[in-house]
């Protein structure tokens, strides 16, 4: 019996609308440089990209914050900006999406994180980084601090959405994680590597492969060895929950106390993979928020990546896509 029926799903997608959930982290602009290619350049041997368009998406933690507006979900978003052309598209497509925001501006000359990405014919060419990924400074950090602080009390959900540029910090953590355990918050964290074991308690972490096999030191070599490191993690953490994503395989759940749930991909088609993260956790936030059990949760949150990966360039999903992929099946 699958975990999630249509008539589950259709109560829990309207359930999940206006729930608050509040996204911590390192927000991004995506710039996408559109084209096609006829020839080969003269000079390397490298395509030349003939640009016919370009457009600016909101990335890492404001593309979280983007797909809990899409799914129907009331978002706040917590991180920095540079003072900047970036920064001041940041603030305006929040603005235009309806996002609730308390950001703070860099005032050291540290700039807003730009990923530009050259697609052409529906492929990406090339993507390059714009970033300073050190630690933010002291003053920065207190007032990103005390910006979650009034945010908490009104969230239903805390997502921590860490690319490693910055925002997120060791102190940081060390205040935030005991807030939203005093207020029982359930807190989200798609990690990195580097503050893994900092996130120990928290209520599920949604590594990918890459991290799972970083984290844990096991291969992901086959099936036994993906339990393996899911109760490895659990574990290590403390978590209730882990939640390995693992591309065309699907992803597989680890909660504490159960046995692993694997769920397999929904996508017919992949265009691009940006975003697909984002939206995984996006869609556990909601769901989790809306009194969904983990296995559902992560049933709806498959169906949102399988949505998304479908599209070029940085999407989101819908209530309705997602229940449209789901009705479809694997």
């Amino acid at each position: 019996m699958p975990a999630l029926s249509p008539t589950r799903a259709t109560a829990l997608l309207k359930k999940m609308r206006g729930r608050r959930v509040l996204v911590l982290g390192d927000i991004m602009l995506d710039e996408f440089i559109w084209g096609r290619v006829g020839r080969i350049s003269p000079e390397a041997p490298v395509p030349v990209v003939q640009v016919t368009g370009e457009s600016f998406h909101l990335g890492g933690a404001g593309n979280v914050a983007a797909n809990v507006r899409s799914l129907g979900g009331t978002p706040s978003l917590a991180g920095v900006i540079g003072r900047d052309d970036a920064g001041r598209r940041i603030e305006e497509s929040l603005g235009d999406a309806g996002i609730a925001s308390c950001l703070e501006i860099s005032e050291t000359g540290r700039p807003t994180t730009v990923k530009t990405r050259v697609i052409a014919h529906s492929q990406q060419v090339v993507r390059t980084d714009r970033e300073e990924a050190s630690d933010l400074p002291a003053q920065t950090e207190a007032a990103l601090i005390e910006a979650v602080r009034r945010e908490l009390p009104s969230a239903e959900a805390l997502v921590i959405s860490d690319y490693q540029k910055g925002a997120v910090t060791a102190p940081l953590l060390r205040k935030v994680l005991p807030l939203a355990r005093r207020r029982r918050v359930p807190v989200l964290v798609d990690p990195k590597r580097r503050h893994f074991r900092l996130y120990r308690g928290v209520t599920l972490v949604t590594p990918n492969q890459v991290e799972t096999e970083q984290a844990t030191g096991i291969p992901l070599d086959g099936e036994e060895a993906l339990v393996a490191a899911g109760r490895r993690i659990l574990a290590l953490l403390a978590c209730r929950a882990a939640l390995v994503t693992r591309g065309e395989h699907g992803m597989s759940l680890f909660e504490r106390g159960e046995q692993p749930v694997h769920v397999p991909a929904t996508a017919r088609e992949v265009f691009d993979v940006t975003g697909a993260g984002d939206s995984v956790i996006a869609t556990m936030a909601l769901a989790i928020a809306a009194g969904a059990t983990l296995p559902q949760a992560a049933a709806l949150a498959n169906c949102a990546a399988g949505v998304v990966v479908g599209k070029v360039g940085t999407a989101q999903a819908t209530p309705q896509e997602v229940l449209a992929a789901l009705r479809t099946g694997p």
